[in-house]
């Protein structure tokens, strides 16, 4: 026998089979996730699950969980005019935020991003809000909105206008507006970074032909940028819905959810029920029920913007 053959047939023999190699790189990669999944079940299921249980109990958090309700806190939930005027709120935010805050945001991205002068100052005096810590941007928009014309710059701007001074976070009508321009000037920057990101990735080139071809600015905008944006603008609007859901801290520490619960969310009415009245079943109902809600809104949203992507075939 040739020596090469006897050395293939030895190979062979001891080659490890197919199904070996597999269960080997399966193994491998299990013991590399094991400490993540160890964490995740740890701090995100269990805790979703404990959630579940102590909702349905009347429980103040001091001893055991003994008096079961069954599901009267959601019913009590449900029918709570404060919760339904917060969802309210939270849809009112949504709306703002998809209306208003997005769509400036694309177009100063367009702007910052390649036409600008000086577009390297104005991307960084955009983003520094972000950069913020909320509670910080929630106590210096409260000094900006202090009633006092002598202290609130806001109101002492309106005053050299002879315009009587705006109770921006005493009136039930002007709050929700007054914490959104928070909210905007807070996040802004983040989804412009977003955006300028997405532009990065697009083709100059498709651009060019496209003026070559005879398209104006507002034509190129629309036709060519908007749509190779796409899965940027997805990413945006997801991130941004589901952040107004979640809103907490800019709303609790300017006005704690009032006045007369005007501003108040989901989260700030989780916050006062669950912690600062001690009711922790009722308070984890209304995680669950936040939770539900970011979760199905999760899934319809993926499943209506499941769709290829214009850059993928570029």
């Amino acid at each position: 026998m040739h020596p090469l053959t006897a050395v293939k047939d030895d190979f062979q023999k001891n080659k490890p089979s197919t199904s070996k190699r597999q269960f080997n790189n399966g193994l491998i990669i299990f013991l590399f996730l094991l400490p993540a999944l160890i964490l995740f079940l740890l701090f995100i299921i269990y805790p979703i699950i404990r959630s579940v249980y102590y909702s349905t109990f009347d429980w103040k958090g001091l001893g055991a969980a003994v008096k079961n309700i069954g599901l009267e806190n959601y019913k009590r939930i449900l029918t709570d005019t404060v919760f339904i005027n917060a969802v309210k709120h939270v849809v009112i935010i949504i709306v703002l935020s998809l209306g208003i805050q997005l769509p400036a945001a694309i177009t100063l991205s367009v702007l910052v991003g390649r036409d600008l002068p000086g577009r390297a100052i104005f991307r960084t005096i955009f983003f520094l809000p972000y950069v913020l810590s909320e509670v910080n941007a929630a106590i210096m928009w409260m000094l900006l909105y202090n009633a006092n014309p002598e202290r609130g710059f806001l109101n002492a701007v309106l005053g050299l206008l002879h315009i009587a001074p705006v109770g921006w976070l005493s009136d039930g009508k002007v709050v929700l507006w007054a914490i959104f321009i928070v909210l905007t000037w807070k996040y802004f920057g983040f989804h412009m970074l977003l955006y300028l990101t997405g532009l990065q990735n697009i083709p100059t080139e498709i651009e060019e032909a496209a003026r070559i071809d005879g398209a104006n600015s507002f034509q190129n905008f629309f036709y060519i940028t908007l749509p190779l944006l796409g899965s940027t603008i997805k990413t945006s609007v997801y991130m941004s819905v589901l952040g107004s859901i979640q809103q907490f801290v800019i709303v609790w520490v300017m006005t704690g959810g009032g006045p007369i619960n005007a501003s108040e969310t989901m989260a700030t009415y989780m916050y006062r029920f669950g912690l600062v009245r001690s009711q922790f079943g009722y308070g984890g109902a209304v995680a669950i029920i936040m939770f539900i809600v970011c979760v199905i809104f999760s899934l319809i949203y993926q499943a209506l913007t499941r769709k290829p992507d214009y850059l993928t075939g570029l």
